[in-house]
């Protein structure tokens, strides 16, 4: 008896002693709370309701469904050979030719340039997307173009605070370079934490904008949730972003699922020369979550768009689908819907408005259809209630 408590007792030190390695490990990279004087104008927020923010509709997660496919895994979902990228460091030394130019560094991260002001969306240089840095999703493939080879940054805009979108590594190196950050209603917390400066902060609300250089940054609704310590504290807003020039104009869709308020935008922001919109890491079990390939191509056409290129894919696997899934599908619908669609390479520097021919670049495997796994959201939370999206025949 004495020896098994001993064995029990040396468990319980060793489990003790892992899990207060993992807090340590894990703390930095959680971040803060909205707190302080910040807190009542968060609280002021339209979108404040019951102590969280709260979206536009309610959304729809199958719990039990989700929890039971955690540990699933099949075929495909990810990389068995290198994944093709680009470095496009040696181009920035030269301006667009047409004005605007989009490089797509896998996942949300990106470089867009447009009418002289270089912005950076979701940057995402970190091995791992997760508060660990040795477990959680892992990239498949360096970053293209190393975070000190990128043009003169003007400003960082963050969708929200999910490790795949807000990543503290990444921020830091950017802040070092003296840059601006544009950021929903309370991660402005996380960003003071990590050593930004107040000054260098702007945090908006949906339909609230800022100014970088000439160019607009509006913050405009998402369908989502937000936390750093659960994925729906909701302490923190998301967001998406119509980002409009003198000349030209892009919108970033952030991580959303399908709602009401995409014709809005277009009305008031578009027509748009180019449309970054979340296409990958969607489920049935959560399809207010995210767009999924069908409803990305129905906001592009909602929003106004002229040029779609698909993100939120291609870097990390956060759910159960073909990794080469979205851009097939997106394509696919593209074709039925008339809508001209670029998907570059990770690290490749296109200009959507000269239509440069990109050649498929990922490999031939099978994958789903909309017909066979459709991803159709809920008008209410309820999956009884969907919206009406257009299929093709």
């Amino acid at each position: 008896m004495k020896r098994f408590l001993r064995i029990l007792a040396l468990l319980a030190a060793v489990l003790v002693a892992f899990l207060a390695f993992a807090a340590a490990s894990a703390w930095p990279n959680i971040g803060k709370r909205p707190d302080g004087d910040n807190a009542s104008r968060y609280h002021a927020s339209p979108q404040w309701h019951g102590g969280q923010f709260a979206n536009p509709l309610p959304m729809y997660s199958n719990l039990k469904g989700g929890i039971l496919q955690i540990f699933e895994s099949a075929p495909g979902e990810e990389p068995d050979a290198p994944v093709p990228t680009k470095d496009s460091s040696a181009l920035y030394a030269t301006p667009p030719a047409s004005g605007l130019r989009v490089t797509w560094f896998g996942h949300s991260s990106m470089l867009l340039e447009i009418d002289g002001v270089n912005i950076v969306v979701d940057p995402l240089w970190s091995e791992r997307a997760s508060p660990f840095p040795w477990l959680g999703p892992k990239r498949w493939y360096e970053p293209p173009v190393p975070i000190d080879h990128l043009p003169r940054v003007d400003a960082v805009v963050i969708s929200h605070d999910h490790y795949d979108h807000l990543d503290r590594a990444s921020i830091q190196a950017l802040n070092a370079r003296g840059v601006r950050f544009v950021v929903p209603l309370g991660i402005g917390a996380h960003l003071r934490g990590w050593g930004v400066p107040e000054d260098r902060i702007t945090e908006l609300d949906w339909w609230q904008e800022t100014t970088v250089g000439g160019v607009r940054v509006v913050s405009t609704p998402s369908r989502h949730a937000s936390g750093r310590l659960s994925a729906q504290s909701d302490q923190t807003l998301w967001t998406g972003y119509a980002i409009v020039g003198p000349a030209h104009r892009a919108f970033y869709s952030g991580d959303t699922g399908l709602n009401a308020t995409f014709a809005d935008v277009g009305t008031a922001f578009g027509p748009f020369d180019v449309t970054l919109i979340e296409s990958g890491q969607y489920d049935p079990q959560w399809p207010d979550w995210h767009l999924g390939p069908e409803q990305a191509v129905l906001v592009h056409e909602q929003v106004r768009g002229r040029t779609l290129i698909p993100v939120h894919w291609g870097l990390i696997k956060l759910a159960h689908h073909a990794w080469t899934e979205p851009p097939e599908r997106i394509l696919a619908a593209a074709r039925c819907r008339g809508v001209d669609v670029l998907v570059p390479e990770p690290g490749q520097a296109v200009e959507p408005t000269t239509h440069p021919a990109v050649a498929r670049w990922w490999q031939a495997q099978h994958w789903f259809t909309g017909a066979q796994h459709p991803i159709v959201a809920s008008r209410d939370g309820d999956p009884r209630h969907l919206f009406d999206v257009p299929r093709c025949p």
